[in-house]
C-alpha cells in the first residue's frame, strides 16, 4: 500500500510518451518539424545548447546579473525552437510537470499579488530559471554533453577557489560586518572571492565539492581524476574559510548524504558483513570526525557554538528579527502570498519589519516560498523535491545493477540539493543567478536520468 502511494506521489508510473497520441498541438506544428528535417544547423542543437549553457556557467561569477539574464533568455528562446520543432512530448518527465506546475502557482500569486509590478518582475527572473532548465534537462539527456557542462563549472570553479584561498593567505577587505565584532572571530578573513559575499560564495562551492568528489570515479583517466582531487581539496578548502554557519550545514548535510549512497551504491560488491554494517560504521566514522574537527579546531569552534548562541549572537538575533515580521507577513497572505522575487518582498517587508532590521530577503527559503506563494506555493515546492528524489532513487538503483559511472552525477545531484536546502533553512541566496543556476542545474541533472520509453535506455 505504502509503495503504490509512493509510486503515485513520484509520477513513477505517469507514461508522458502517450501524450504525443491525443496532442493536438503535436499535429499543429508538424510544419515545424518539417523544416527542422531540412535544416543544416539543428543537426548540432544539443551541442549548441551547451555552448549556451556553458558560456553561463563560465562566465557567472565575474559578470553582472543583467548579462546573465541575457545570456539565460537566449538558452530560453533556443529551447522554445528546438521544443517546438521537436516530437511532441520528447524529453518530457514528471519533474517537469512540477515545475511547470510550479511556475504556474507563481504566476497566480503575481496576479494577485498586492504588488503586481515588483512580483511581475520576480516572475520573470523565475521564468528565466525555468527555460535554462529546460534547456539542460534537454541538453543533458547525452552523457557526453552532460559531463563536458559539469566539467566547464568545475573548472570554473577552481579558479573562484583558488582566488577565494589568496584571499585567506593575503588579506581580504570585509566588504559588511560578516563577523560579529563582540566575538572572539572578530577580524577574521571571510573569504568571498568574486562573489562579494562569503555566505554566496559558500552556496556557489556546495555543489562544487560534491561534484567534483564525484568526479574522482566519474573521471575514468587518471589525469581528469587527479584534476578532480585538486577540486575537492581546494573547492572544500575556500567553503570552510567562508565561515559561513549555513555554508557549513549544508556541506555536512550533502557530504553525509552523498558518501550513504556512494555506500549504497557499491554495497553489491561487499561482502555479507559489510552489507550490514557498512553503512551504521560510516555514520558513525563521519559524525565523529565531524566532532573532532569542532572539539580540536578553535575557530571552527567558536563559529559552530555561535549557532546555538541565540539572540546573543548578533548575526542570530537579525535572522529571528527578520523572521518574526516574516511570519507576520505570511499570516496575512498564507495561501498565495505576495508574489514572488525580492522587489515584492522588498515593497511589502518595510511594513511589517522591526525597527532597524532591513531585510532583502526572509533569509530561510522555506519562509520565503512561504511569503512568496504562500501555503500552495510550499506544497507544489515539497512536492517538486519528492519527485526529483523518486526520480533520482528510482534511475540510481537502475544504474546501480550495472555499477555505471554515470550514477556518480546522480548521486553528486541529490546530495547537493540536499545540502542547498539546509543551506537554505538559514539563509536566501538564491535570488542570485550565480546560485540559482547551480540549483537549477542539480535538477537538470536529476531530470536528464529519467527513463521514459524503452528505447532511452541506449542513452546511457
Amino acid at each position: 500500500m505504502l509503495s503504490t502511494v509512493w509510486q503515485q506521489v513520484t509520477l513513477n508510473r505517469f507514461a508522458l510518451h502517450q501524450w504525443r497520441q491525443v496532442s493536438v498541438l503535436h499535429r499543429l506544428l508538424g510544419f515545424l518539424r518539417q523544416w527542422r528535417q531540412g535544416s543544416w544547423l539543428l543537426p548540432w542543437a544539443d551541442g549548441i545548447g551547451l555552448v549556451l549553457v556553458a558560456i553561463i556557467f563560465a562566465l557567472a561569477p565575474y559578470v553582472s546579473t543583467t548579462l546573465i539574464g541575457v545570456l539565460m533568455l537566449a538558452c530560453g528562446g533556443f529551447w522554445l525552437l528546438l521544443t517546438l520543432s521537436d516530437e511532441a512530448g520528447e524529453g518530457l518527465t514528471p519533474i517537469h510537470l512540477v515545475v511547470v506546475l510550479y511556475w504556474g502557482v507563481m504566476a497566480i500569486a503575481t496576479a494577485l499579488s498586492p504588488v503586481k509590478a515588483a512580483a511581475l518582475q520576480g516572475l520573470v527572473k523565475l521564468t528565466l530559471n525555468v527555460l535554462l532548465f529546460l534547456l539542460m534537462a534537454r541538453v543533458m539527456r547525452r552523457s557526453p554533453l552532460r559531463t563536458s557542462l559539469i566539467a566547464v563549472y568545475l573548472l570554473t570553479s577552481l579558479v573562484v577557489s583558488s582566488y577565494g584561498l589568496r584571499q585567506w593567505f593575503f588579506g581580504a577587505e570585509a566588504l559588511a560586518t560578516w563577523v560579529d565584532p563582540t566575538s572572539n572571530l572578530a577580524g577574521t578573513t571571510r573569504v568571498y572571492s568574486y562573489l562579494g559575499n562569503p555566505n554566496l560564495l559558500a552556496g556557489y562551492l556546495i555543489p562544487a565539492v560534491m561534484l567534483s568528489g564525484a568526479a574522482l570515479f566519474a573521471w575514468p583517466r587518471w589525469a581528469p581524476k587527479a584534476l578532480a582531487a585538486v577540486a575537492l581539496l581546494v573547492n572544500t578548502a575556500c567553503l570552510v574559510l567562508t565561515f559561513s554557519r549555513g555554508g557549513w550545514l549544508g556541506f555536512v548535510a550533502a557530504s553525509g548524504v552523498l558518501l550513504i549512497l556512494l555506500v549504497q551504491f557499491w554495497s553489491l560488491r561487499f561482502p555479507p558483513f559489510w552489507q550490514r554494517w557498512a553503512l551504521p560504521a560510516l555514520v558513525g566514522a563521519g559524525a565523529a570526525a565531524v566532532v573532532l574537527a569542532v572539539v580540536t579546531l578553535d575557530p571552527l569552534r567558536d563559529r559552530v557554538m555561535t549557532i546555538f548562541a541565540g539572540r546573543s549572537d548578533s548575526s542570530n538575533n537579525f535572522r529571528i528579527n527578520v523572521w518574526a515580521a516574516v511570519v507576520e507577513m505570511i499570516k496575512d497572505r498564507p495561501i498565495l502570498g505576495i508574489g514572488p522575487g525580492n522587489d515584492a518582498f522588498n515593497a511589502v517587508y518595510p511594513f511589517y519589519q522591526r525597527p532597524r532590521y532591513t531585510a532583502l530577503s526572509a533569509y530561510s527559503i522555506f519562509l520565503e516560498t512561504l511569503v512568496e506563494a504562500g501555503i500552495l506555493g510550499l506544497a507544489a515546492f515539497l512536492w517538486l523535491m519528492v519527485v526529483t528524489v523518486g526520480q533520482g532513487w528510482r534511475r540510481l538503483q537502475h544504474l546501480r545493477e550495472t555499477q555505471a559511472r554515470e550514477a556518480y552525477w546522480l548521486m553528486a545531484a541529490l546530495a547537493t540539493q540536499a545540502g542547498m536546502l539546509v543551506h537554505g533553512l538559514v539563509d536566501t541566496i538564491w535570488y542570485r543567478p550565480q546560485v540559482s543556476t547551480l540549483w537549477w542545474l542539480m535538477l537538470a541533472i536529476v531530470a536528464s536520468y529519467y527513463l521514459g520509453k524503452p528505447r532511452s535506455l541506449q542513452l546511457d
